[in-house]
């Protein structure tokens, strides 16, 4: 189940790895804030935007990035560390899952919630 923020582990401290930029290339895996509302995850070499459109943005602390998604919908790129998590959509009328690096759909509801426990509630 993936929270509202995302935290995600940087290649060794903010812009250590030289001021990533997206399309730029890449040696190691790890993560870096490219500005306030995005993300950027190495993936096979080259550095991929993940947009964080929650109002929490993009933040990094105590050598953590962390990406709030609660404003990201199906079809947004979603980090490799997320696979298989899910989330309610930036409406709260759908469910998403994190799927090949791209967040999908996986259902429909008058109300997308989390419960105390972390878990979806789709209401109907």
């Amino acid at each position: 189940m993936m929270k509202r923020a995302l935290a995600l582990l940087l290649c060794a401290g903010p812009f250590a790895c030289g001021g990533p930029r997206a399309g730029a290339s890449c040696k190691t895996n790890g993560y870096a804030c490219e500005d306030n509302s995005n993300a950027l995850e190495c993936r096979s070499g080259t550095w991929v935007v993940l947009p964080c459109y929650g109002d929490g943005g993009c933040t990094v602390a105590a050598s953590q990035v962390s990406c709030d998604m609660s404003g990201d919908n199906a079809g947004d790129l979603c980090a490799t560390s997320a696979e298989g998590k899910g989330m309610c959509s930036a409406s709260g009328k759908a469910t998403l899952e994190c799927r090949s690096g791209v967040l999908a759909q996986t259902g429909t509801c008058s109300s997308c919630t989390v419960d105390s426990g972390g878990q979806l509630v789709c209401s109907p």
